[in-house]
């Protein structure tokens, strides 16, 4: 009997310039969460707290005892989840001299076959490729973002030429004890494919070249395409640690998907 089955595949480099991978992903199968990170870039010990929000996240959500079973109370956990990195990043941050000021993005989702939540703080990003058409379900907590959303820009092009840099965050988790999560969720359709991405990827490669990638790869291996993806960048300048993590709903007969759950810092 056909049934809906979710594949996950991931990947994160160091990028062509970056001595250190300060990116952090953690993908979980077997729970249907995936966490992704990146160590905001200038701050103190910004690898520490993109791996401390790995782990919190992770740990808090997975504590209680079933998975959510509905929208609700997926988002309830994913924000309590969020809520407590940020809370253990800023307290570490105060107390550990050397970590002061570190900060971190994230973007995490919990996947289910017929829906997913999913929440982020900062500029790492979830696209969602459907039906030959790229949506951006994310938007950037970002100083270039809010100039366009407040009228002072017609997009982010015209911006950048003003000199608006793009890497300016307006949140990140850990630089205060208080941080607004975005939340959402959304149905999910056969042949869904979401890609979770750091800014070194979204950055580096533009979304024409992003397109092309997904048509070209939605159907084949997820780990095909996660290696294409960290190809563009690194063709792009790789000037940034690069992170992708990628989820694809199709339609099985049946065969076991599982996999091991992992976590990964860095890979080259």
């Amino acid at each position: 009997m056909a049934e809906k089955k979710l594949e996950y595949a991931w990947r994160t480099d160091r990028g062509k310039v970056r001595t250190l991978n300060e990116d952090a992903i953690g993908v979980h199968p077997e729970s249907g969460l995936v966490i992704i990170a990146d160590g905001i870039g200038g701050a103190n010990a910004g690898e520490i707290a993109s791996r401390l929000a790995v782990r919190i996240l992770w740990e808090t959500f997975q504590k209680y005892d079933k998975l959510p079973a509905t929208p609700e109370e997926a988002a309830e956990r994913l924000n309590k989840s969020v809520l407590e990195a940020n809370r253990v990043i800023y307290f570490t941050g105060t107390q550990t001299p050397r970590y002061a000021g570190m900060g971190t993005t994230v973007v995490t989702g919990y996947f289910c076959p017929d829906w997913t939540v999913f929440s982020h703080v900062g500029d790492s990003r979830l696209y969602l490729w459907r039906d030959q058409q790229l949506h951006q379900l994310t938007r950037d907590h970002s100083l270039i973002q809010e100039v366009v959303d407040q009228g002072f820009f017609s997009s982010i092009a015209d911006a950048q030429r003003y000199g608006i840099r793009q890497n300016i965050l307006t949140r990140g988790l850990g630089s205060a004890n208080q941080v607004l999560v975005d939340t959402d969720h959304l149905e999910l359709v056969p042949g869904d494919l979401f890609l979770f991405c750091t800014d070194g990827l979204s950055g580096m490669v533009s979304e024409a070249d992003l397109k092309t990638a997904l048509r070209e790869g939605e159907t084949g291996a997820l780990e095909a395409l996660c290696d294409r993806l960290i190809s563009l960048a690194h063709e792009g300048g790789g000037l940034d640690n690069i992170t992708v993590a990628l989820v694809r709903l199709s339609v099985d007969q049946g065969a076991d998907a599982s996999q091991e759950p992992t976590q990964e810092t860095d890979q080259d």
